[in-house]
């Protein structure tokens, strides 16, 4: 965003006056938005931030749902539909694959149809995918439910935490932001928990429920302001700004501030992929990726998708490990979201960072253990101990924060086509770790949690490096900062 020194000579110099103007709206918008921003928070009705918030997060867990599914579900489905090792690895993984192919579409699928109509879309995506999975017979139609269902994650995953920073207070942003995070490990958990009783044909009618209910919500909620803002329907933009910040608040000076900030945008040329890495852009995409290169690498959709095989192999009760594992997360990640916005963004990813390595190599030590015939008492004890201070770890920070961060750092005027690229990158990580995960722990069950350490150890360097503070800030300042 911040192109006073990026825009090449030869350009024409509206762009230049464009830049230079928008330095100046960000600058004065950081000294008025502290006033107004304050006041709305304080004495404003923001019942309708969190009712939609609500509302939004049924797609994440939804997203959840998905993901969740192929752990429990694991020996049941390859029993029944005699599925191979390498059938149920594809039957798992497909799923980020249709999400790879959501990140491509999310980014201009939000921008043309609004956030709103995105969600739905996904939705649809959903629905039709758990139907395919209760009536498969085969591992045809089982793969089709799955990418589709996969497909409608990779537009919730960009969607939603995009319209919940969108409508949020700067001062409620990081904590709204951070329960699609929260939505998500508890859709994961009760997939985890409720798939030890019911049949896996069950269990995939259960993913409807969140669905049903996001598209009845859908119906009560405001469109994202900056998004109607940015396609001109100006009376509608003020409606829903009026709605989100409460009938008696004074809007004025956001709603004036939102609209010359995105005016000043217009006068930018439109943002294609390739102008991603021109040097205005590329800090933010460079944190952007790098934040879900190493949230995916570190192994984490490995462990989520076979987490029941995971305490199987190291001699531990499936059952009782997937339970404590479900609860774990959902707590932690509850308890993040009261202190995002207080102890900062960097701070939680850097002990995020450090607890993933140490689950890690608690998890590798127990696996070396087992193979070797050593100390064979303390290794499922290791093992659960290494996946449950893992899990806790992704939940404190690397789960919800590079979420957190992507839905600040990307200007508005290429946030789509951004959006879909940390999110496309996001997904083929989840996809390379969650099919290669059965295969690798066959190679070597130490050396795989090993691997995954040593990229959380590449994650520190990343976060202390490169990676800035965002609490507190504006979207405008945040986005002023980093590509200054």
């Amino acid at each position: 965003m911040a192109i006073k020194e990026d825009i090449e000579r030869g350009n024409d110099s509206v762009f230049e006056s464009a830049a230079v103007s928008l330095l100046q709206d960000e600058n004065d918008m950081a000294g008025k938005e502290d006033g107004y921003t304050d006041q709305t928070s304080s004495k404003a009705s923001l019942w309708m931030v969190y009712f939609s918030t609500c509302v939004a997060v049924c797609g994440s867990f939804e997203f959840g749902s998905c993901a969740g599914y192929s752990s429990p579900t694991q020996t049941a489905i390859r029993t029944d539909l005699s599925l191979s090792l390498a059938e149920y690895s594809m039957f798992g993984s497909i799923l980020t694959f249709g999400a790879m192919i959501g990140a491509i579409t999310s980014g201009p699928i939000a921008d043309f149809i609004g956030r709103k109509g995105a969600m739905r879309t996904a939705t649809g995506f959903c629905v039709g995918g758990w139907l395919a999975i209760y009536f498969a017979e085969g591992a045809l139609l089982l793969d089709v439910g799955r990418m589709a269902t996969g497909y409608g994650m990779g537009v919730f995953s960009y969607v939603v935490p995009v319209f919940i920073a969108e409508i949020a207070p700067k001062n409620l942003r990081g904590a709204l932001t951070t329960i699609n995070q929260l939505m998500i490990c508890t859709g994961v958990s009760v997939a985890f928990i409720i798939g030890t009783v019911l049949t896996w044909r069950t269990l995939a009618l259960t993913g409807l429920i969140p669905c049903a209910v996001l598209l009845f919500g859908l119906f009560f909620i405001p469109e994202s302001p900056r998004w109607l803002a940015k396609i001109g329907r100006e009376k509608e933009f003020e409606a829903a700004l009026q709605d989100l910040r409460g009938k008696d608040t004074n809007i004025s000076k956001e709603a004036d501030e939102i609209r010359d900030y995105i005016e000043t945008l217009e006068r930018l040329p439109k943002a294609k992929m390739l102008d991603l890495f021109q040097r205005r852009y590329l800090s933010s995409v460079i944190i952007g990726v790098g934040l879900m290169v190493f949230q995916q690498f570190g192994g984490i959709n490995g462990i989520c998708f076979y987490v029941s095989n995971i305490f199987e192999t190291a001699g531990f009760s499936a059952a009782v490990g997937t339970i404590i594992y479900a609860i774990l997360q959902v707590v932690i990640t509850g308890l993040n979201t009261t202190v995002i916005d207080k102890a900062g963004r960097k701070p939680l990813l850097l002990v995020s960072s450090t607890g993933l390595v140490l689950g890690c190599i608690l998890s590798g030590v127990s696996f070396y253990l087992k193979d070797h015939n050593l100390a064979l008492d303390a290794v499922p004890i290791l093992a659960v101990t290494g996946i449950l201070i893992y899990i806790s770890a992704f939940s404190a920070g690397m789960g919800a924060v590079p979420w957190v961060i992507m839905s600040e750092i990307f200007p508005i005027n290429i946030k789509g086509v951004a959006g879909s690229l940390a999110t496309l990158v996001n997904w083929f990580g989840a996809w390379a770790v969650s099919y290669t995960f059965n295969f690798l722990m066959s190679w070597s069950s130490y050396g795989t949690f090993i691997l995954y350490a040593a990229i959380n150890a590449g994650a520190i360097l990343f976060v202390v490096t490169l990676v800035p503070e965002t609490k507190g800030k504006t979207l405008e300042q945040i986005q002023a900062a980093i590509n200054a």
